[in-house]
């Protein structure tokens, strides 16, 4: 089964399964593709109903890293670690020092970071075993919390996807309807407020949702029905398949925008909203904002340098926008093709110039001496 499963979602270069008993870690890692560079993308920590569902989250989530790295120009591949376990009760300071010995194991083939389930002070265990790691502590030259930085370059792709449907980016009076109020959907909603925005949220989590009403004025809606409310902008920032048979046809928005991975549930539902006139910002373009910080991580971090980085997701959701148009393809389709033309392109120009496929090697230099 775990075969049929690897096959049927990609052509992944390694899929390593991690177990260690005395740490209680159960994980998959997941490198699709490093033709761009070493496989960077975060550790998701989720009571997976079985492995089967974990193994299909992971190599989803490891191929749309891939291609995120690429239409975000960054010189990354794409990969992706799960931990199937309760992060609200199984967490502990073994479980990530196991995880990072195998990840150090990979021997920078794949760079991990924090993710849905995870903490920064889940990394710093981590790093404790391997210098591959981002979104680490500041007092250990990393970036922290990646979380504002995906939240301003979903901002910035709402607005792209704002002039691009409604001719204006201003967000000024516009309703925008936030699903999840974690890390990136909190912070977004502190963003869309300072730009003017009527806010409605939900979230399963009612503490969220006091501690966000302690900070704005926002209308709060049941989470089962603010994907289907009457609004400009639909932001979804919690799982993904969010659009999906039971939605797809009871949408009110405009505009579909939002942080969450794997919005589509099928990529039909991509053909539905293109035939309905509702423009998708694809996921893995206008959520790239954690992405870029991370990069600037592995540069040499600058908070100031990583905020305007993120404002290149607005440019390229418009590049995706015009390719829709100009082929009259969905806006996921014209991502993917955007992502593709960028990794064919600089594989076969490395190729030519090295004679194989190269890595970044000063990227994997900056990593090794971070702990040294």
């Amino acid at each position: 089964m775990a075969f049929e499963l690897i096959e049927k979602h990609g052509e992944h270069e390694q899929v390593i399964f991690c177990h260690n008993k005395r740490a209680g870690l159960k994980a998959i890692i997941a490198i699709h593709n490093t033709a761009l560079g070493p496989a960077l993308g975060g550790t998701r920590m989720w009571p997976y109903k079985n492995e089967e569902e974990a193994l299909v989250d992971v190599l989803r989530l490891s191929k749309g890293m891939t291609y995120k790295a690429s239409a975000a120009g960054l010189n990354l591949g794409g990969g992706k670690a799960v931990i199937i376990g309760d992060p609200k009760t199984q967490k502990n300071e073994a479980l990530f020092r196991a995880f990072g010995a195998y990840v150090n194991s990979l021997q920078g083939a794949y760079i991990t970071a924090e993710d849905v389930g995870t903490t920064v002070k889940d990394m710093e265990y981590v790093f404790m075993e391997t210098p591959y790691v981002t979104g680490i502590p500041a007092a250990f030259g990393g970036s922290g919390d990646p979380s504002p930085y995906t939240a301003h370059g979903t901002l910035m792709g709402i607005k792209a996807a704002c002039k691009e449907k409604l001719d204006s980016d201003s967000l000024q009076g516009l309703h925008v309807a936030v699903q999840g109020l974690g890390n990136v959907g909190s912070h977004l909603v502190d963003f869309l407020v300072k730009e003017g925005a009527k806010v409605s949220v939900a979230d399963i989590d009612m503490g969220r949702i006091k501690a966000l009403c302690d900070r704005h004025k926002v209308d709060v809606l049941d989470p089962q029905e603010i994907v289907v409310s009457d609004c400009d902008v639909l932001a979804p920032c919690a799982l993904g398949a969010v659009i999906n048979d039971s939605t797809v046809h009871e949408l009110k928005c405009q505009i579909v925008a939002g942080g969450a991975n794997n919005q589509l549930a099928e990529a039909r539902h991509g053909e539905i909203l293109k035939e309905r006139g509702i423009l998708y910002a694809p996921d893995y373009v206008i959520n790239a904002g954690g992405l870029m910080n991370v990069f600037v991580e592995l540069e040499g971090y600058s908070s100031d340098r990583a905020f305007e980085k993120t404002t290149q997701v607005y440019h390229n959701l418009l590049q995706v926008f015009n390719i829709a148009r100009e082929e009259n393809i969905t806006t996921q389709k014209a991502a993917d093709e955007l992502a593709e033309r960028r990794i064919q392109s600089i594989a076969a120009l490395r190729k030519q110039l090295h004679g194989r496929t190269a890595r970044p090697f000063s990227t994997l230099k900056e990593m090794s001496s971070r702990k040294s």
